[in-house]
């Protein structure tokens, strides 16, 4: 007779603060999570073995030791993935000429130490941020991110859109045109603003149809919070999902801002679980945030998230 070994935890989790935009990747039994965590000079990353005790690690890429400074600050949301043996990650930051813009590193290591190896891929004009690459089954690569609202304004109004191009085969460059895909038109984006926000995106395949979360509202507003649209093919059309927003605040249970997610597996190989930050100081909410973990399943086609929690929660472990 089997019996579902499990752990319980409580978010936040791993007690680490003053970071945002956690991403988990699982290699083998273990999970690195990365963030933006030292937005002057690059990224730190932890360690753990069951998604809730976490230990810091150092320096998982540092722009001291790249042989092309082409950055001076502002190093956010890296992502990691492995491919063809090697991890990469995708990063944005600032350039020389105050730019923000999104490079590719790779590390033979999960803790790194990652270097360079193209830098600043998108060539239109503007700011990028928020690089999400996703390797479709038959191996090709896709590139999701974000014209940031910094520098693009529509019609008087600074506006952040999600865009996505294929890749090429190394992960160094993009192919073809950018293709469109998301800009803020949901009455829960904050359509009156003179800034708006459709960033972080992520993307998960399920049953043959894509998944696109993203967040949306300002990062330090307690209204910043993740949603979701839906597509037969990788370069859209995307629609986004009538019930959004998918995590939203819960001020009352001291839950501000929850957003930037990605997603990763449990122990168990199968359940699915989202990883995001929320304010660490809620009454005050900043660049000051905190991991949280919940879990993401499917139901009739809809993308559902049993949080954001609060209360002691369950992860699978399996085993018997």
């Amino acid at each position: 007779m089997n019996h579902e070994k499990t752990i319980n935890y409580t978010n936040p989790v791993g007690g680490i603060t003053n970071i945002g935009d956690p991403f988990v990747l699982k290699d083998g039994d273990k999970y690195f999570m990365y963030a933006t965590s030292a937005a002057t000079i690059g990224f730190r990353v932890w360690q753990s073995d069951n998604l809730v005790d976490w230990e810091e690690k150092g320096m998982a890429y540092d722009t001291g030791e790249q042989s092309n400074q082409w950055a001076n600050g502002d190093f956010w949301a890296p992502e990691v993935i492995k491919y063809n043996h090697q991890f990469y990650m995708t990063y944005s930051a600032r350039n020389l000429e105050g730019h923000l813009q999104i490079s590719v590193a790779v590390s033979k290591d999960p803790l790194g130490p990652f270097k360079d190896i193209s830098t600043e891929i998108i060539k239109q004009e503007g700011s990028y941020i928020d690089g999400d690459i996703f390797i479709e089954e038959d191996g090709t690569p896709y590139f999701y991110y974000v014209k940031d609202c910094s520098e693009n304004v529509i019609k008087g109004k600074h506006i952040s859109q999600i865009f996505v191009q294929k890749m090429n085969n190394d992960l160094t460059s993009l192919i073809g045109e950018p293709q469109l895909l998301l800009e803020p038109d949901q009455e829960w984006e904050g359509l009156n603003g003179d800034y708006q926000w459709n960033e972080g995106p992520f993307v998960l395949k399920h049953e043959k149809k894509y998944y696109l979360m993203y967040s949306s509202n300002y990062f330090a507003s307690a209204d910043y919070g993740v949603g979701y649209a839906v597509a037969n093919n990788p370069m859209g059309p995307f629609k986004k999902a009538g019930e959004n927003p998918v995590l939203e605040k819960d001020l009352k249970n001291g839950i501000s801002g929850p957003g930037h997610n990605s997603v990763t597996t449990g122990l168990d190989g199968k359940t699915l679980y989202t990883v995001y930050h929320t304010h660490t100081f809620p009454e005050d909410p900043s660049g000051d945030r905190q991991m949280n973990i919940d879990r993401l399943y499917f139901e009739n086609g809809k993308l559902k998230i049993d949080g954001p929690s609060y209360t002691e929660k369950k992860i699978m472990v399996g085993g018997k």
